[in-house]
């Protein structure tokens, strides 16, 4: 389908009206703490599943605030009296955020959900009715030209996302704006691109409502509408990276042959970055037989340029298929016709020889570097979101590893990270430990097996002691020649400074 049988929009071009009802919206405590005192946590978090039923016998009253999640979360038609004392009805109405049905009632043409930005601010997230929960959330809906609000996946690249102040961010295949939102906090310039147009619109209607500065907002898919001559510091993206035969969703589907559109992203994002800018992903890889994942996206990294990949999660191809074919209600629809899609997928995997799909996060950063690093791993356990600053300090960890050879880290100073703590496993009554494991309780919260030398290495770091005079007493402690304790230990101390267990000192 296309954008012409989705409802119109409000007009993008009345900041005035997006002011004043942004001051209402506040003025009614309609803000994500507002909520979650007038729902309480079941139905505020039924709610961030599209349950809405907790929330509907949650605001039977007619306060202000339970007029406006009617009206903007819920899409109920509100009696116009009702409304008439918490917002500017007519301005609305004629602005577009509000319709009239019936004799006597209004509703709204799009959802607008509060959400609480990094530091505290109260914004809006705007997007397309019954959409506002964002990526496989099964929003059953199979308009082409749909905006989707905030999911899972909005939230993770947000949390990702290095934060230092820059000049100039671009925010790729914008949707509802969120990352161009955040992007603003800390970019004097956001350029956002999408290729469709409603997304566009839509990003507008998100900034304005939130307060935030206007973006420069461009029509087209991906780099396709930024200048040859134009870079950034930050490049942001949260593609349309699902891999399925075809592209019926616009917010969803990239319309290239398998991981190809991610490839390509990754690829041409290198010669828009300036020196020591980022780029961030979220992305989608196939698993083909015969080849290795890891070497596969390897090869995706382009020249001059340190990365960092990580893969989240794993599915098989039929999760994958019915992951993505519930998301579109396709398995609510004529059983014949699923089954028809989902043979389709299959076919597309097997005639690719995909036997699984992976899911993670892709940061480049530009470097001047002879030799980049590229890191790509597993870790499909919790981290501790936001990550951006975790991401930041790994690739100045990079650059420290890069400029000390083992005689450099022998003699540089180490203090053990904040929160990090050993665990001895072994069996009960054991002299000795079968092994040690140093944990971190924070970022990306690691784990790794070391050595008894690693380990009381390790605990002994407090920045005081060179690296060589802490292998030296242990050396004499254990009575192991100390030439030979240095010379097998820097890869330990490496690999320990690379996952963030040791900071350098000084």
């Amino acid at each position: 389908m296309s954008n012409s049988s989705l409802p119109t929009l409000p007009a993008s071009d009345r900041p005035e009206v997006a002011a004043r009802l942004r001051d209402a919206l506040l003025g009614a405590a309609f803000t994500a703490d507002g909520l979650l005192e007038l729902l309480g946590a079941p139905a505020y978090a039924a709610l961030a599943r599209s349950e809405t039923v907790p929330a509907l016998r949650a605001t039977r009253g007619d306060t202000p605030l339970e007029t406006l999640v009617r009206l903007f979360l819920l899409q109920q038609p509100v009696p116009h009296a009702r409304v008439e004392g918490v917002l500017p009805v007519a301005e609305c109405v004629e602005g577009g955020w509000l319709v009239s049905v019936g004799a006597d009632e209004v509703a709204a043409t799009v959802d607008v959900r509060p959400y609480g930005g990094p530091d505290g601010e109260d914004w809006f997230i705007v997007s397309d009715l019954g959409c506002a929960v964002g990526g496989a959330g099964g929003i059953g809906s199979r308009e082409e030209g749909v905006v989707l609000g905030v999911g899972g996946a909005s939230t993770t690249l947000a949390g990702i996302t290095v934060r230092t102040p820059v000049s100039a961010a671009l925010d790729l295949g914008t949707g509802s704006g969120i990352q161009a939102l955040h992007a603003a906090r800390h970019a004097t310039r956001v350029t956002a691109t999408d290729v469709n147009p409603r997304a566009l619109h839509i990003t507008a209607l998100t900034l304005a409502l939130s307060g935030a500065p206007a973006a420069d907002l461009r029509e087209g898919s991906l780099f396709e509408p930024v200048r040859d001559d134009e870079t950034y510091e930050l490049i942001v993206s949260n593609p349309p990276f699902v891999i399925s035969p075809g592209a019926r969703l616009t917010y969803r589907d990239g319309g290239m042959g398998g991981d190809d559109l991610c490839r390509s992203l990754v690829q041409e994002a290198g010669e828009r970055l300036r020196e020591g800018g980022f780029a961030q992903f979220l992305a989608n890889w196939q698993h083909v037989e015969g080849e290795d994942w890891q070497d596969r996206l390897r090869s995706w990294v382009p020249r001059g340029c340190d990365a960092w990949i990580v893969q989240r999660e794993v599915q098989d191809v039929t999760q994958y298929a019915e992951l993505w074919l519930k998301d579109a209600g396709d398995h609510q629809g004529d059983t014949a016709a699923y089954e028809a899609l989902y043979d389709a997928w299959l076919d597309e995997f097997e005639a690719r020889k995909v036997r699984a799909v992976g899911f993670g996060w892709i940061t480049l950063r530009r470097t001047d570097s002879d030799a980049p690093s590229i890191t790509v791993e597993e870790w499909p356990h919790p981290v501790e979101q936001p990550l951006g600053d975790t991401v930041r300090v790994h690739f100045d960890r990079v650059d420290y590893l890069r400029a000390h050879d083992d005689a450099a880290l022998l003699a540089a100073h180490f203090k053990l990270a904040d929160e990090v703590i050993q665990e001895q496993v072994g069996l009960p009554g054991a002299e000795d430990p079968e092994h040690v494991v140093l944990r971190q309780h924070r970022g990306m919260r690691r784990a790794t097996k070391v050595d008894t030398v690693g380990a009381g290495f390790a605990g002994v770091c407090d920045g005081t002691l060179s690296a060589g005079r802490i292998l030296d007493a242990i050396a004499q402690l254990v009575g192991e020649d100390p030439v030979l304790l240095r010379d097998r230990t820097p890869a330990q101390i490496r690999l320990l400074v690379e996952q963030g267990f040791l900071e350098p000192v000084g």
